[in-house]
């Protein structure tokens, strides 16, 4: 390739396609500095899908290979799919957030357990992380499998007192509840009741005739100094960081190989393998909202998210070592990362990078995704002015 070829294939790899609605010009600025960012590496990607009081006022999508409806592994954005459903059956009156979780599903019980609501699991007070042994790599795809190894597992901290989060298993274990009292998964009814109704490119389980679709996410390509910074900073393995990534086993997790995988894909742990775009990222917080053309109104009551979306635990996380903050299930972004946005957001965001929310005081719907992850993995940093910009804009 000659030296003016290269030029015109970086050029058209970090060209910013889609639409903007007027008033929102600054936000393709920002996300075009991201696509234009030489520390990303080769391949990077992303979207970025926004409405604002019903109206989708963003729509991009840059980078080699992907288009507005390619699909990547969306990590623990998956995580506020599953605690949707959740969220839901509390509504309905199916779940009881303040009822001893044994009380569903007894086998859990034990080790000091027995005394832990279903509030505080979702809030990540459980204390069981992971397991001492870790899990196989057939585990780790299974929710099944998993809540089976953690029943009988003794929390790393008494249960209540501490949260950490629960990277792998809080799927798993909020899983095990709803299947217990319903006799279905949280897959099953995330389809059912979110999913196919609103017709969201935004799975638990990849559909038939997606693969075609679906893009793998690529490992991070740090600059010198963050691999000096990865090098001065190795993560234990039985630590609590080690615990709940999976690492203190026969088969430490990679976390990449494993969400790109056809049986991560196929299996979809609640935690953290959904696969997704932008726009069903945002698309379903849309629906949470109900300020969709033709809603026939909000997934959430008022009250449900005001519930959902309260700060539960606040402080320094047992896990991750850095504060962070959580309602139920879902992150609690206007505490935590992104102070612009309205109190009782609730979203959550994946280690690529992807974050999506709903802003129910500014009326946002948010979904960015990316293909390569960001350094040190977690929300990607840009969001911060993507977001910002978003908020900027829905205010003029």
């Amino acid at each position: 390739m000659s030296e003016t070829e290269s030029k015109e294939t970086a050029a058209a790899d970090t060209a910013v396609h889609g639409t903007v609605a007027t008033g929102y010009e600054d936000v393709r600025e920002e996300f075009a500095a991201v696509l234009a960012n030489p520390d990303e590496g080769p391949d990077h990607a992303a979207q970025l899908t926004v409405h604002v009081r019903g109206e989708k006022v963003v729509d991009l999508w840059g980078g080699p290979h992907i288009g507005p409806d390619s699909l990547t592994p969306v990590y623990s954005s998956t995580k506020g799919a599953a605690h949707l459903v959740v969220a839901l059956l509390v509504q309905d009156g199916v779940l009881d957030l303040d009822r001893a979780v044994a009380s569903y599903w007894p086998e859990f019980g034990v080790h000091g357990k027995d005394r832990l609501t279903l509030r505080d699991l979702l809030a990540h007070r459980a204390g069981v992380v992971g397991a001492d042994t870790g899990f196989s790599a057939e585990e780790v795809v299974d929710d099944r499998l998993m809540a089976e190894r953690l029943a009988a597992q003794r929390p790393y901290w008494r249960p209540g007192t501490a949260f950490g989060y629960h990277a792998y298993v809080i799927g798993a274990l909020t899983g095990e509840v709803v299947r217990r009292v319903t006799g279905r998964t949280i897959q099953e009814w995330y389809e059912e009741r979110v999913r196919a109704p609103f017709g969201l490119d935004f799975y638990l389980g990849e559909p038939d005739g997606a693969t075609s679709r679906f893009l793998e996410t690529l490992p991070m390509t740090p600059t010198p100094a963050q691999q000096a910074e990865q090098a001065a900073n190795p993560s234990g393995a039985h630590s609590l960081g080690g615990i709940a990534f999976n690492l203190n086993g026969k088969e430490p997790t990679d976390l990449v190989a494993t969400a790109n995988s056809a049986a991560s894909r196929k299996a979809s742990p609640a935690s953290y393998g959904g696969i997704a775009s932008a726009r069903g990222l945002a698309g379903m917080y849309l629906a949470v909202l109900g300020d969709g053309p033709g809603s026939a109104g909000p997934l959430l009551t008022p009250d449900t998210l005001a519930e959902f979306g309260q700060v539960h635990s606040e402080g320094i996380d047992l896990v991750g070592g850095q504060r962070s903050a959580f309602g139920l299930g879902f992150q609690a972004f206007s505490e935590e990362k992104y102070p612009v946005l309205g109190h009782g957001s609730i979203g959550h965001s994946g280690a690529a990078g992807s974050v999506a929310f709903a802003d129910p005081r500014n009326r946002i719907a948010y979904g960015y995704n990316r293909r390569r992850f960001a350094y040190p993995g977690g929300a990607a940093p840009e969001n911060v002015h993507l977001v910002r910009a978003v908020v900027r804009a829905a205010s003029a």
